[in-house]
């Protein structure tokens, strides 16, 4: 297998210093993300793309490698091609005939063809040729060149000649590595995920914050969506996870701040404990999920009011953002089903929220404030590598039971609908279902109690834990399947 990696343009017009250094890491992501699937898939880079070459023995792993340049940032575009020897014009026909021949069958075809180095024809010369060839020896509708059925794409390199296959647009923005960090701070929601995910694929390493305001179930739900984050867009690099206990500054909010001031005292609090982890991350920036007027705290008097408590760097890259938008763009990168379905939890609401919060009047209401409270709360943050969480969440859950086995257990695969159409799970001679985890706990309710139901992820942590939530509401009747551990064919 091979493939053909294009940087995305704004790489391509930085200086020759920074165009090389965002390639060499974007190459070095790569490599990384890509070694995992098998050590023995090679990413070489040169002046204008990247080349990712994987042996015959990984065929089974090219939906994978796909995937992983799909969700990879700085990326314009990667095509899966046939790489040949330059010949003539007819030996170049004979190789498009051999890739496209069977695949034009009733449809209408054009030839594009990009070129580099001295030949002794030129582009167009190519295009005639081979559509002419095409047109003639096989079963196709006919040429046409605007808006066709299909455009089959060649790639002259000097003396190399790719045949594209399939040509996929890649995720665009900077490779993760190349701005400075920043931290996230997280609920879970549609806005800071997605708020979360722009930073990322603009290239900036984002760890998350996590204010606690009370239940483990939204601890889970949050750690789980920005696992999913990293996992999918950013685990080419290691980032933290930092949970603050907010309860007491809630509580503290409620029982000494004026009903309307409610909302912007808590934001208040909140970065200024942001202020001190990212501090301690050494970050200069956080980012929040924030857009304008999407809820009293803010609007742009409240913001300003809000941020005068810092001085880092706040960025809202959602600011001006419908909420439509931000659902949509949720649905696109996966995590709407997480926000969906994020489990309640008790916060501060305000009967009456002012939307113009008054500098004299906030300074006057946080005076009842204890921050001695605020002070605890830092003091205990929990701070975890983000690859840790979920089997941190899982320590001191009840024993699961796990088998290598199904036998008559009917495998629920939980993994997230994307992972699990990338690498379907089949048993033979076994029934499997697929509900993904976040919707596992109301769709077991309805499961036959009479049967025995195995969870499957491709890690097992995962499985683990919702087997013991399980386990917790009181059904006996779920274990963990142990997933399979990837090899290498002979």
């Amino acid at each position: 297998m091979h493939f053909v990696v294009k940087f995305f343009p704004e790489i391509t017009i930085k200086s020759n210093p920074v165009r090389k250094r965002m390639s060499r890491q974007l190459k070095d992501n790569l490599r990384i993300l890509l070694h995992r699937l098998d050590d023995r898939i090679k990413v070489l880079k040169d002046w204008e793309k990247i080349e990712v070459i994987a042996p015959d023995a990984v065929a089974h792993l090219s939906d994978r490698i796909e995937e992983v340049l799909a969700h990879t940032p700085g990326i314009a575009n990667f095509a899966r091609v046939r790489q040949y020897p330059l010949g003539d014009l007819h030996d170049i026909y004979e190789k498009t005939l051999s890739v496209w021949g069977d695949k034009l069958d009733g449809k209408t075809f054009c030839v594009r063809v990009k070129r580099s180095g001295k030949h002794d024809f030129q582009s167009l010369d190519v295009e005639q040729y081979v559509g002419g060839g095409l047109n003639k020896n096989t079963n196709a509708a006919g040429v046409k060149l605007k808006n066709p059925d299909v455009t089959v794409r060649l790639e002259i390199r000097h003396d190399k000649l790719n045949v594209v296959e399939q040509q996929h647009t890649g995720l665009g923005g900077f490779p993760l590595g190349t701005q400075d960090p920043l931290l996230s701070l997280v609920s879970g929601g549609f806005d800071s995920t997605v708020a979360s995910y722009l930073t990322i694929k603009r290239g900036i390493r984002t760890h998350y914050l996590f204010f606690n305001l009370g239940g483990r179930e939204h601890e889970l739900g949050v750690k789980e969506v920005a696992y999913y984050l990293w996992n999918r867009y950013g685990s080419s690099h290691r980032v933290k996870f930092v949970t603050v206990p907010f309860e007491g500054v809630v509580a503290e909010i409620l029982e000494n701040v004026d009903d309307s001031y409610m909302g912007v005292v808590l934001k208040r609090m909140m970065l200024r404990a942001a202020t001190a982890i990212a501090n301690e991350l050494e970050v200069d920036a956080v980012v929040t999920g924030e857009a304008i007027a999407q809820v009293s705290s803010q609007t742009l008097k409240n913001l300003k009011v809000i941020d005068s408590v810092t001085d880092t760097l706040v960025l809202r890259p959602l600011i001006t953002s419908d909420k439509s938008d931000i659902i949509r763009t949720a649905r696109a990168i996966g995590t709407e089903e997480f926000a969906a379905n994020m489990p309640e939890y008790c916060g501060v609401i305000s009967v009456k929220p002012t939307t113009r919060a008054k500098m004299e009047r906030v300074l006057e209401v946080e005076n009842h404030f204890d921050f001695s409270v605020l002070d605890r709360a830092i003091s205990e943050r929990e701070l975890q590598n983000i690859d840790r969480v979920m089997e941190e969440v899982a320590e001191g859950t009840p024993d699961v039971e796990v088998v290598e086995e199904p036998g008559d257990a009917v495998v629920i695969d939980i993994r997230h609908p994307d992972e699990e159409e990338v690498d379907p799970l089949e048993l033979e001679g076994s029934e499997v279902e697929t509900i993904p985890f976040y919707r596992l706990n109301n769709a077991f309710a309805q499961l036959d109690p009479e049967k025995k139901y195995l969870l499957y992820c491709s890690r097992g942590v995962m499985s683990k834990l919702h087997a013991s939530h399980l386990l917790d509401a009181g059904y006996r009747n779920v274990a963990v399947l142990r997933p399979h551990l990837p090899h290498r064919p002979d």
